[in-house]
């Protein structure tokens, strides 16, 4: 990511360009939502379908699976959604602001810090203090009085809080299915896209003919009831996701684990190009019950470091739970072991939202480029160095004047077939440049007066500026292999 990058920048940008935009902004936005303009609708397909190619298409042992987004409620109380899924949250009586527990407490000082620790009987590190305040509430214990004791202090106006007692806050999304708004309607929307995949297991081993190990995958939408949306697109209320649960013997399930970590490392690297200094990885300290092991990738945001996409090792968890609450059995014959047991479950997830806002950030840069304007040399540009496999225009056709408009209107309908294309003839050579540097179009074709006698276009590559004449015939060849590498 480029020194040079701010979370300001990239929103300003990603308005100014049709990437992405508050949603309901004719109302005044409504917070937590985010619409995605024409160019970042176009990259974020894009960016699903390559996973989506790396993860199902390219394998033998991995299938799909698109379900509902409202399942039936029993599913999420299986899943241990509507009683456990839940975020602490305070609110300050003075300032009237609300408070995920975890965020009030990253940004206290170490003094305050070591004081709640000591109130709740455990260390500073804000993912301890965070399992503590949540054990407490659990077993009952009265903390009402902690941050008030500790003189916790409210961020937004510098001065010790008036806080109200932590309490959970369910992140479930309700709503009602039929005519009636009554206790037996109610439903959720989906605050995963992997409950429907355990749901599903025996449906689709039958239906496909899969033997373990296999996996299945789903993209799409999911909804939680985010105490404080914020950081753009990074923690919203309605969201895609990417996962992938691999069903496998228990056995087996730690190499399994291990092979599907180095995979998606190796996307993110070999894929989607992020520089080695921009990502890490981080094990978990603390397991669930029923895990042996979880990771999370991470990426060095504007903001700091945050989660990508999470690595877990769920045991049989999952598929015991839904087998105890909708008394079907949810075991796996293996004939080659000749033995009935339960899958263990591997799980890649990874939410796709996030995932853009990583790549609009690794991809900014500012740099110059040559100009005519105003007796300058050069001028400074803002360019987005997408990969050319996920940007959202792969190839721009510019005519040097519109009097060439036929011609080159001829070449893009031969290149749209193959390539996500755009045909720009409004303004000077050089303002279109900079529009298409600013979506990140790897390739511009300048069609010139030449080119009616050469049957040639100059080739502009984004990155470094440079030009090359390539043949029209040629011309697809050529992009598909620097496109597809």
């Amino acid at each position: 990511m480029s020194s040079q990058v701010t979370l300001e920048k990239i929103t300003n940008l990603c308005k100014r360009r049709g990437l992405i935009f508050q949603s309901s902004e004719l109302y005044g936005g409504f917070n937590g939502f985010w619409d995605y303009g024409p160019y970042g609708t176009a990259m974020r397909r894009a960016v699903e379908a390559t996973w989506w190619d790396y993860m199902v298409e390219q394998r033998e042992n991995v299938v799909g699976q698109d379900s509902t987004i409202i399942c039936h409620p029993q599913v999420w109380k299986a899943s241990g959604h509507v009683d456990q899924f839940a975020d602490i949250m305070v609110d300050n009586k003075d300032s009237k602001k609300r408070y995920r527990i975890d965020n009030l407490l990253e940004q206290q000082s170490e003094e305050i810090l070591a004081k709640v620790a000591e109130l709740m009987g455990s260390t500073s590190d804000i993912g301890k203090l965070e399992a503590a305040f949540e054990t407490k509430l659990q077993e009952g214990e009265n903390i009402d009085s902690v941050l008030a004791d500790a003189k916790v202090v409210d961020p937004s106006t510098d001065k010790v809080g008036d806080w109200t007692p932590p309490r959970q806050f369910n992140l479930m999304m309700q709503t009602y299915v039929g005519p009636v708004f009554s206790e037996e309607n109610k439903a959720y929307l989906r605050a995963e896209t992997c409950q429907p995949i355990f749901v599903n297991f025996q449906t689709i081993c039958n239906s496909t003919r899969q033997k373990l190990p296999f996996g299945i995958a789903q993209t799409g939408k999911a909804f939680r009831n985010e105490i404080n949306p914020r950081n753009f697109t990074f923690r919203s209320r309605e969201f895609n996701q990417m996962e992938m649960e691999f069903f496998c013997h228990s056995d087996d399930s730690m190499d399994w684990y291990n092979f599907w970590r180095d995979q998606r490392l190796a996307f993110y690297s070999d894929v989607l190009k992020f520089k080695p200094e921009s990502m890490r990885t981080h094990d978990h300290d603390k397991l669930a019950h029923y895990a042996k092991a979880a990771m999370d990738i991470e990426f060095e945001f504007p903001f700091g470091w945050g989660e990508l996409e999470g690595i877990h090792h769920r045991g049989t968890w999952d598929l015991s739970q839904h087998a105890e609450f909708s008394g079907q059995k949810q075991e796996y014959f293996d004939q080659g072991r000749n033995e009935k047991y339960i899958p263990t479950v591997v799980e890649t997830s990874v939410g796709l939202d996030r995932l853009m806002l990583a790549l609009l950030c690794e991809a900014y840069d500012e740099d110059e480029a040559e100009t005519a304007k105003d007796g300058k040399e050069v001028e400074g540009r803002v360019v987005m160095r997408f990969p050319a496999i996920i940007a959202p225009v792969q190839v721009a056709i510019l005519p040097l004047s519109k009097k060439l408009g036929e011609g080159a209107r001829e070449l893009h309908a031969k290149l749209k077939p193959f390539f996500r294309s755009e045909y720009d003839e409004a303004q000077s050579i050089g303002k279109r440049y900079r529009r298409q540097d600013e979506i990140g179009t790897p390739f511009c074709l300048t069609f010139d007066f030449d080119s009616l006698e050469d049957n040639c276009v100059t080739v502009r590559e984004r990155d470094t500026m440079s030009q090359e004449r390539v043949a029209i015939d040629q011309l697809a060849n050529y992009l598909m292999d620097k496109i597809r590498g």
